[in-house]
């Protein structure tokens, strides 16, 4: 199919269709096929030409079309406890059933897992690999509880990264290639730094970006880093947005923006259209979230130690001081007027500091928040009659603070 006429948002969706059929006749013609976790060295992998598949955007598709229960029962009724990651007990369920309508993906024969999302995923990576009796490729991240990655950190992540080399050159059978693995560096970069350019056309007023499309986009910043595909993608995102921004048009057609907004935490996939259609009634714009950020995965070409530090540095993996600061600095640079924070049930690592970030920015910046229960998959553990309710409160929130900027 010829891209060159496409908006980006076609071209997502034909490369979103391309990555999974991909996957799928790999599997069929005996070609290996890899799972992994969101935020790893997916480098690796490209100069290694494993067709790679990330259970992550997969699960979040499944709850997208509202499928997730039927994986997540299946899940429980083995064991699992209600209390993991909706997103591992999708997959746990899948891995099983092997069938969705949202979308099917080849089992793996290979698991490559970075703990530097959170600490479930090793877990979930070792039942996997163990169930199906394959290899798992594991880059242990210790959490940093410095502010800034300390050194020892980012040495024990580049050892990792070698012996990882090692561990798929024994899998492939074949030599790892050094100069390609430059040129795959080389196009993250610029793939992440598109990426970064495009979203950051919302700190423009009106925001061009209606951040309810930056979680579509973000499949693909996931599993299209290294590749052409994806550079073309965000380059073309980003030349969109730009003419958007310039042209004094906001997010949506029908609706004004009049409120601007960060959102933490994952979207409620099985709930989207009704956390976003509430936002947009009352103009409320989310124009970033703590996300954009963590995949802006940059370094120098041909540096590994500065890749072991870009790995180290994703933000679930830092420390509440990193967190406030981080979120101060995005009330700032994207001019918000308020901040909506999702509790998701399933991602403990947010969940068990976000009050505390909260009472921290609120207190710095004056900016008011709300927070609802809600699940990244679960569909069970959200309300739409609290979220409109909590929202309707920003609003009153945001509203007063604008009249007492009015009074002046």
């Amino acid at each position: 199919m010829d891209t060159k006429e496409m908006t980006s948002k076609e071209m997502l969706n034909h490369l979103v269709e391309k990555h999974y059929e991909g996957a799928l006749q790999a599997k069929k013609e005996g070609k290996p096929v890899v799972w992994a976790t969101s935020i790893c060295p997916q480098e690796l992998l490209e100069t290694m030409d494993l067709v790679t598949v990330y259970p992550e955007n997969h699960a979040a598709a499944i709850g997208a079309r509202k499928e997730a229960l039927t994986f997540i029962e299946h899940s429980e009724a083995e064991g699992y406890s209600g209390d993991i990651c909706s997103y591992a007990r999708v997959n746990m369920g899948y891995t099983d059933i092997q069938h969705a309508q949202a979308q099917d993906i080849p089992l793996p024969d290979l698991i490559f897992c970075c703990s530097n999302i959170c600490n479930t995923v090793i877990k979930w990576s070792e039942n996997l690999a163990k169930k199906l009796q394959i290899p798992l490729i594991m880059f242990d991240m210790p959490f940093n509880h410095t502010y800034e990655v300390p050194e020892h950190s980012i040495k024990y992540m580049k050892g990792q990264i070698e012996y990882a080399i090692a561990q798929l050159e024994d899998f492939t059978k074949k030599k790892f290639d050094y100069d390609k693995f430059r040129e795959v560096m080389k196009l993250s970069n610029a793939t992440c730094e598109w990426w970064k350019k495009a979203t950051d056309w919302a700190k423009v007023t009106p925001s061009p970006l209606n951040g309810f499309d930056m979680f579509n986009y973000m499949a693909m910043i996931v599993c299209m880093r290294g590749n052409e595909d994806g550079h073309k993608l965000f380059k073309l995102w980003h030349d969109e947005m730009e003419a958007k921004a310039k042209a004094g048009l906001g997010p949506w057609k029908s609706a004004e923006e009049k409120y601007r907004v960060i959102w933490d935490g994952i979207a409620c996939w099985p709930h989207l259209s009704v956390t976003f259609k509430t936002l947009k009634k009352y103009g409320i714009n989310m124009v970033t979230s703590t996300y954009p950020e963590s995949w802006n995965v940059r370094y120098e070409t041909g540096d590994i130690d500065g890749m072991a530090k870009a790995y180290a540095s994703n933000y679930a993996n830092r420390n509440l001081d990193y967190d406030t600061d981080n979120m101060k600095k995005l009330v700032e640079d994207f001019s918000v007027e308020g901040i909506v924070y999702h509790s998701n049930r399933s991602c403990k690592l947010m969940d068990f500091r976000q009050y505390e970030v909260q009472r921290r920015v609120a207190e710095a910046t004056g900016v008011p928040s709300v927070v609802f229960d809600g699940d990244q998959t679960d569909p069970r553990n959200f309300s739409q009659a609290q979220y409109e309710t909590r929202i309707q409160a920003l609003v009153e929130m945001m509203e007063k603070n604008k009249e007492a900027r009015r009074r002046g």
